[in-house]
């Protein structure tokens, strides 16, 4: 049984078909909930459906092993497979819609170790700070239609959850997904070889620096332009971003994935990512794959963010579903 498969096993095969709708989990509810806005797509994920997966390189950072033991950080290049995203789980979705941000940049290092995955998007900071607020904000999005009345089910918890109602407004449309700065918005924790631990936030950053473009010019693109763009472009060359580790001063939450720490504290240039070429049968490649934020090596920890585990949960539920 491969590493995806026990684990996807590990976390559903309990509650998989629970007898009754009640005694399903939160990470089946939210499955659920998704399947109902975006629609059943065999074989596809339920979030971040369209997608283009690509490979290349980490090559660390020479500060990178001071803050982390890990493998990753302490000798040369090692392979990486990636996936650019859209969100929804519509798979036909225009990549200038604006539903299609936050795109998502999915990270699999893979060392002598085990494989370690990172995953991140465009939000610089999330809507909500738990999987069950996750999954009762998506219930309210399905409440409120048309015709629903004021105030909307989403209105309501917007209300009463500010963030939600902001974050989105924090990922805009690249001209490319190689212009485009992708966040890790939970903290993990370094641990170096003296067993000190450190908080910190992934950022992904573009080396030619990001480049955003008006809704307006987003929505007359074709509807595939940033997965041809990304594409066309590495067939031209490598894309390359640094990425980075933020580091929270005190004071700052750890455990709170709505409040972004301020720009003006630390980043830590952990190394650079090479993407090199784009895969050739993407839709297949993807199949196999599936990014789980807690799949670490020493020297890397979760925080005691909520967010973690909750978004563990629910790839997996839909990962168990799409392999059916």
């Amino acid at each position: 049984m491969t590493r995806t498969a026990a684990l996807v096993f590990a976390l559903t095969a309990t509650a998989a078909i629970p007898a009754r709708a009640e005694e399903a989990s939160t990470a089946e509810q939210t499955i659920d909930v998704m399947n109902t806005l975006f629609g059943k797509h065999a074989g596809i994920r339920a979030n971040h459906a369209k997608g283009a997966v690509v490979e290349g390189s980490f090559t660390p950072s020479k500060e990178a092993a001071t803050l982390s033991k890990a493998s990753l950080f302490k000798g040369p290049a090692v392979p990486v497979t990636a996936r650019y995203s859209n969100a929804t789980g519509v798979p036909t979705i225009p990549d200038g819609s604006p539903n299609a941000n936050p795109h998502g940049l999915a990270m699999r290092f893979k060392l002598a170790d085990g494989d370690m995955d990172v995953v991140t998007n465009a939000l610089k900071y999330f809507p909500v700070a738990t999987g069950e607020e996750f999954r009762d904000l998506l219930t309210a999005v399905s409440k409120s239609g048309p015709d629903a009345a004021k105030p909307t089910p989403v209105e309501t918890f917007v209300a009463s959850h500010p963030a939600a109602g902001k974050a989105g407004a924090t990922a805009k449309t690249p001209t490319s997904l190689g212009r485009q700065t992708f966040n890790g918005v939970n903290a993990f924790l370094f641990v170096d070889v003296a067993g000190k631990k450190q908080a910190f936030r992934w950022r992904i950053v573009p080396v030619d620096g990001e480049e955003l473009m008006p809704p307006d010019e987003a929505a007359k693109q074709t509807p595939n332009f940033l997965m041809d763009e990304i594409r066309a472009r590495l067939a031209k060359g490598p894309v390359s971003y640094r990425v980075e580790a933020q580091l929270p001063e005190a004071g700052d939450p750890i455990n709170d994935a709505t409040k972004p720490w301020p720009d003006d504290r630390k980043s830590v240039n952990m190394g650079t990512l090479t993407i090199t070429k784009a895969v050739a049968d993407s839709a297949e490649a993807e199949k196999a794959l599936l990014f789980m934020p807690n799949a670490l090596v020493d020297g890397v920890e979760v925080s005691d963010d909520p967010l973690i585990d909750a978004r563990v949960q629910a790839y997996a539920v839909s990962f168990g579903r799409r392999s059916q």
